[in-house]
């Protein structure tokens, strides 16, 4: 409880600046970061990027050579499949929704139960996940990519020798996800000088997410809580107000959460609190996936979560400016894989 009770203190002190006057209304400044958090023992160069890339699409990291990080994390999307849950190795589906890539690298920690501290850390856990790309161990991959020869050279050209790890493969990866990034939402526009790029709705909303309590939580840069450092997550529970009808329309207490990794009582039905960039385009929602649309979300986090009922019209304009955080995604092209 503690814990907690830091945590909504630290957003309310440090989730964002608020702001009034005669041509803006009140709301959350919350500027998207000028450049990402790059690791020391993982400097980010185009030779590493583009390594990382090819294995980000690499189906041969798998072990039915069919699935590969961008499967369940389609960057020719937005981030993610829009689907409940990914099907994986042998059709099996995830244990939970899968989240988008896109702006992954502002999150201080990575999974819906923050389990992994880092980029890297989160690309070694795909790869031996029996429902996911179903590799036997690390070893495993490291021989399959082994035995490529081009990208012996590739990682020669990057690491200064062609030895293949895990720890370079991840390295390699996480380069690659640092530029998938979303600036430039109408949002920022409207925060850096242009009054258009919100229309009426959207302030309204931008209004209501402060005035209702959604950015007790949904506060900072990428509106997922606090800034904080890497390896260091900021967690909810999820459902807080036990007993709504949602509770058991969507089971929404059949996963403990966090609790299932650390097996400590007090991370029951917590998860890390996820971003609003590009919400809108990334339904289904919550950590199983079974709220279809984002205004049934904005219903369901208000009556759980705040203990509030929204008017139609204000769960309208709340939507209006979740939708206006939708960032520019980069282009993309497929890599060439390596024979």
């Amino acid at each position: 409880m503690k814990t907690l009770l830091l945590s909504v203190l630290a957003a309310f002190v440090f989730g964002a600046n608020w702001v009034h006057s005669e041509n803006q209304p009140d709301g959350p400044i919350n500027k998207f970061p000028d450049k990402v958090q790059v690791p020391d023992d993982n400097p980010m160069t185009p030779e590493k990027i583009e390594l990382g890339k090819k294995l980000f699409f690499d189906p041969r990291l798998s072990k039915n050579n069919k699935v590969s990080c961008n499967s369940c994390h389609n960057v020719m999307k937005f981030g993610d499949e829009r689907l409940p849950r990914s099907p994986g190795h042998e059709g099996k589906l995830g244990g939970r929704n899968s989240p988008t890539v896109f702006n992954s690298a502002f999150h201080s920690v990575q999974f819906w139960d923050g389990r992994a501290p880092s980029l890297e850390e989160q690309a070694k856990g795909p790869i031996i996940n029996p429902l996911e790309m179903g590799m036997a161990n690390h070893d495993a991959v490291c021989e399959i990519v082994d035995k490529v020869p081009s990208y012996h050279q590739e990682f020669e050209k990057v690491f200064g020798s062609g030895k293949i790890t895990i720890d370079r493969m991840v390295k390699a990866t996480a380069a690659y996800e640092r530029t998938l990034i979303t600036p430039n939402s109408p949002y920022d526009k409207f925060i850096n000088g242009d009054k258009k790029a919100l229309n009426e709705s959207a302030q309204r909303g931008w209004r209501l997410v402060g005035t209702v309590g959604c950015t007790t939580c949904h506060s900072g840069p990428m509106f997922d809580g606090p800034p904080m450092p890497m390896g260091t997550g900021f967690y909810q529970k999820f459902p807080l107000i036990a007993g709504s009808d949602y509770e058991k329309k969507y089971h929404l207490t059949k996963d403990e959460g966090r609790f299932e990794a650390t097996k400590n009582a007090a991370d029951k039905h917590m998860f890390r609190v996820p971003s609003w960039r590009n919400v809108a385009r990334t339904a289904p929602y919550f950590h199983n996936g079974e709220v279809q649309t984002l205004d049934e979300a904005v219903r369901v986090m208000a009556k759980t979560q705040l203990g509030k009922t929204l008017k139609p019209q204000e769960v309208k304009d709340i939507v209006a400016f979740l939708t206006s955080l939708n960032g520019e995604i980069p282009k993309q092209t497929l890599p060439q894989l390596p024979k």
